[in-house]
This record gives C-alpha cells, structure tokens and sequence, in this order.
C-alpha cells in the first residue's frame, strides 16, 4: 500500500487523472494499493445520480460530473479528500462491504477524538449527533454530516473515496444539496470544538486503517 499526501491545493483534473491512471495500473498489476490524501479547491461534483435542481447556486464554483456513485458534494480547503484506489478482487468483489468498511475507516478514525460517528439507512456518508440542537420535527435528535463517502469501481479496483470535514468553510455548503439529502446539516471537526488539525486526522487515518482496511472484509470467516 502506498500512502501519498498532497501540499496545498490539488486541481479536480489532476486528481481524477492519477486516480484513473492509477487503478489502471492496479489492475493490471503493475502498481500496488493507493490512498491519496489532499485537499481541493472550492468545487462541487456531480455523481451519477445528482438532480440539476440539487445544483441551487450552479455559477459560485466549478461543477464537475463524475462517473462515482452519489449525488452532489463539496469539496473545498480544510476538507481532507481520501483518494480510495484499491483492488476490491482480492476482497471478494463485494461492493457494499467495501463501502461498509469505508464507513467503518472513517468512524474508526473520528473514535480517535472521541466522537461517535453513525450510518443511517437511506442517508450516504457519516454523521453526528447534535443533541445540542433543536430536535426533529418527528422528534429525533437532530444530526450533521460529518463525512462523505462515494466510489467507483474499474476492473474491481475502486477510485475516489471520502472526504472528512476538518475546518472547511460550511457556508459552502449552501450552494447544493449535499447528497441530496435536505433537513439536515453540515459539520466539521472544528465546528465541534476540536481543535483538531488536518496532520492530527491524517495520522488517525493511518492509525485506524490498518484494523479495518487490511483486516478480513465483512463476510469473510476463518477457516
């Protein structure tokens, strides 16, 4: 497996053309397992099932289609981007397990600055509970989204991935509807009051990896 992390800003092109070179190359087994860590500049992208009315402010930033699954998202400084390119053939070909073992990394790593992280049926990516918030109007407590998550797969090797809140600029936000989903906010570590640092998630994510990633994919049993 090898680890690359980017300084600075990295262009949306430059990124989906390593990606793309890259799971190539895994698949034909001249290169090894990548994760990618970086940050973008202010954009959003569209994945295979956005809606153009989610698109509420289409002229504030670049907007991108992407081929990876999901809907609208932003990316943008102070989001840690989690390039995924990984062989999911040698994991079973199991898609929803790869994607639970995604879910499964970041709430393993948000764990490590004692925060909770949940699924939730029907609603992709990560989230936190806000009980510090009015609730629901069904009385739930209300949640944010901490964490998104969205792959696709090429000859079994994914690309794209996750990307983590860390101190982006929320307002952001506001131009789509993130994932789609409405009644729900945005968050980030920082808005938590974690005086967290994007080095401080990038060494959680090493720490966690190895114990979810690397270990047998859900489903899998001894022998």
């Amino acid at each position: 497996m090898e680890w690359k992390i980017s300084d600075g800003l990295t262009s949306y092109e430059e990124a989906l053309a390593f990606m793309e070179d890259r799971a190539a190359a895994i698949a034909e087994g001249r290169a090894e397992d990548c994760i990618w860590l970086l940050e973008h500049p202010p954009l959003y992208t569209a994945g295979t099932s956005a809606k153009v009315e989610d698109l509420k402010d289409p002229d504030r930033f670049p907007v991108y289609p992407s081929k990876r699954g999901g809907q609208y998202t932003y990316h943008g400084p102070g989001q840690r981007v989690v390039y995924v390119m990984m062989d999911v053939a040698k994991r079973g070909r199991d898609v929803r397990c790869f994607v639970q073992d995604l879910e499964k990394w970041v709430i393993a790593t948000l764990a490590q600055f004692n925060l909770t992280g949940h699924i939730r049926e029907g609603r992709v990516g990560v989230w936190i509970e806000r009980p510090d918030r009015p609730p629901l109007p069904d009385g739930r407590v209300a949640e944010d989204k901490i964490a998104a998550i969205g792959i696709r797969l090429r000859k079994w090797v994914s690309f794209h991935g996750i990307s983590i809140n860390v101190e982006p600029d929320l307002s952001h936000f506001d131009g789509i509807v993130p994932c789609g989903i409405t009644d729900y906010g945005v968050t980030s570590l920082v808005d938590l009051g974690l005086p967290v640092t994007m080095d401080d998630l990038d060494v959680a994510l090493r720490a966690t990896f190895d114990e979810v990633m690397l270990a047998p994919a859900c489903g899998d049993t001894a022998g």
